[in-house]
Formats: C-alpha cells, sequence, structure tokens
C-alpha cells in the first residue's frame, strides 16, 4: 500500500529507531509506526509515512503473528530476557496431550494483565520508569484475543517454540509468564520474531543491517 514501508526490525533496536532510519533512509520528514515492537524482539514494524500516518490507528488493529520462545522454570521481573531470570524449578517433560490441552486455555478472548516493564500508565507515569526505580507495579488484567496458538517445537523440558494469532493489545511477554505459571514451573519469554501483521509479512519487509546508507 501506497505509504506503508515494511521493516524487518534488527535486534536491539526500538520501535522509534526503526521510524528514525526510514526517515533519514528514505528522506521523509513525517513517518510513525503502526505497533511497538520491543527493542529484544525481532520482526516486522509497519512505517507509514507523509499522509498515510492519518491512518495509523486502523494498522494497530490488525491481526499479528509471533514465534515466541517460552522458557519453562525460570521467572523474569520483565517477563522476557532483559533482565536476568530467577530459577524457579525443574520442569517436568510435558506430554503431547498436556501441552496442547495446556495452550488450548489461552486461545480465544482472554484477561490477560499487562507486564510490570511496559509503557502502559500508572498514575500519569509509565510503568517501565516506575518498575526500575523499584516500584511495585500491579496492572488491571485487559480483555485480549488470541486466535490461534500452536507449537512449533518442543525442546524437553525448558524451551518451547509457539507461533501465536493474536489481536491488537496482545503482550506476548505476560503470555508466556501466564503458560509458565499455568505449568507450576514458571516461564519468561525467551526470543520473540514477529512475522506478520495482516496482509503484509516480514518476508517483504527491508532489513536495516542490509541496507547501504545514501
Amino acid at each position: 500500500m501506497e505509504g506503508i514501508i515494511l521493516v524487518d526490525k534488527p535486534y536491539g533496536w526500538s520501535s522509534f529507531k526503526v521510524v528514525s532510519w526510514v526517515k533519514e533512509y528514505f528522506g521523509f520528514q513525517k513517518a510513525g509506526h503502526a505497533g511497538t515492537l520491543d527493542p529484544l524482539a525481532t520482526g516486522l514494524v509497519l512505517v507509514a509515512v507523509d499522509k498515510a500516518t492519518r491512518e495509523i490507528a486502523s494498522f494497530q488493529g490488525l491481526p499479528k503473528e509471533y514465534y515466541a520462545l517460552v522458557v519453562l522454570g525460570w521467572r523474569s521481573p520483565s517477563d522476557d530476557a532483559e533482565f536476568m531470570p530467577e530459577r524457579v524449578a525443574e520442569p517436568a517433560i510435558l506430554s503431547e496431550d498436556e501441552r496442547k490441552a495446556l495452550l488450548v486455555r489461552f486461545v480465544g478472548d482472554i484477561q490477560q494483565r499487562p507486564p510490570a516493564f511496559s509503557a502502559l500508565k500508572v498514575r500519569g507515569k509509565r510503568a517501565y520508569a516506575l518498575a526500575r526505580r523499584g516500584k511495585a507495579v500491579s496492572l488491571p488484567p485487559r480483555l485480549v484475543s488470541i486466535y490461534s496458538m500452536e507449537e512449533v517445537a518442543y525442546n524437553p523440558p525448558y524451551r518451547w517454540l509457539l507461533r501465536i494469532h493474536c489481536g491488537k493489545g496482545v503482550y506476548i511477554r505476560s503470555l508466556a509468564r501466564d503458560i509458565g505459571e499455568a505449568t507450576g514451573w514458571g516461564g519468561y519469554l525467551g526470543a520473540l520474531r514477529r512475522t506478520r501483521i495482516g496482509p503484509y509479512t516480514v518476508y517483504q519487509a527491508l532489513q536495516p543491517d542490509g541496507c547501504l546508507p545514501r
């Protein structure tokens, strides 16, 4: 679509850096992303430029697809690998039927508690700013939609790779945490890659690391 640039966000980049790169590389004066992706994640970011920035809200509502690595037996304050995880327990090996039954519990419209290290505001301040100062942050659950979730690979007892198709506002970090808690052994998001937003795929996207500066 005219006015939309697809970018495969490198590891460690913020979504803001992706927008800055698009503006600098292509020479656009006006640009904005249609959905944040955490710095530790990789994958598809939609960047609207010029007049298309008026339509950002409509792109934010598109369904998304992720590949998520859930690490069982550990917990992290940020629910991902930003902070050193703490060992909880040695997970047992889950059977195929047990794994399927567990995933089914998280498909559909579910109540999800956002991670403490998120950009949501608490009393006018960003939750992550409070959490980084050691303040206790408890965000209320929100209704989100998980359309489907399937196993890609299971490397027992710790690593579980999932493909997730979901709606707007889903925190995959929270999903990994809640799946781990449902097993009784804890869990966190070890790695994340976004591969699709609506009809757009990461396989169509530009890779900033492979683009020569103009």
